[in-house]
């Protein structure tokens, strides 16, 4: 995590940087629907800051404490760390940190994530692996 933080902080000079969960989740929300991913991507509980540096693409989402969220619709566990940081271009999220999915009994560390022109969406580990979802999976829940 502390190189998490050493890159947060050098991209923080040129970036919209917001405090506060409401504030946070309102802006994290126009960030994914500006790059046409889906607004339920990252749950925006207990966020304490988020941060987008519009000139790298860089983007990061701090949060009080690690956080588990399952989607209900694929049936998935993911873990977000206290610090998510990821490069956002149109329709995909790479260089991503901080997350993992729960695949069988182990935590597998996702660093890619894109949508294709069908309306799935790839998730993407260091190794290589994938799996492929329907975007409406990850729009957010109520």
């Amino acid at each position: 995590m502390a190189s998490q933080h050493i890159e947060i902080e050098s991209h923080r000079q040129n970036a919209q940087v917001y405090t506060g969960e409401a504030i946070c989740k309102e802006k994290t929300q126009e960030v994914l629907a500006k790059f046409s991913l889906p607004k339920g991507l990252i749950p925006m509980n207990d966020v304490t800051e988020v941060g987008h540096n519009a000139s790298t693409g860089f983007v990061w989402v701090r949060r009080k404490k690690k956080t588990n969220h399952l989607f209900r619709a694929i049936g998935r566990k993911v873990s977000y760390d206290s610090e998510v940081t990821a490069v956002i271009e149109d329709r995909r999220m790479r260089n991503l940190t901080g997350v993992k999915s729960k695949e069988l009994l182990i935590w597998v560390t996702i660093s890619d994530i894109c949508i294709n022109d069908s309306g799935k969406i790839t998730f993407g580990t260091p190794a290589g692996l994938s799996r492929t979802f329907p975007a409406s999976a990850f729009e957010e829940e109520a």
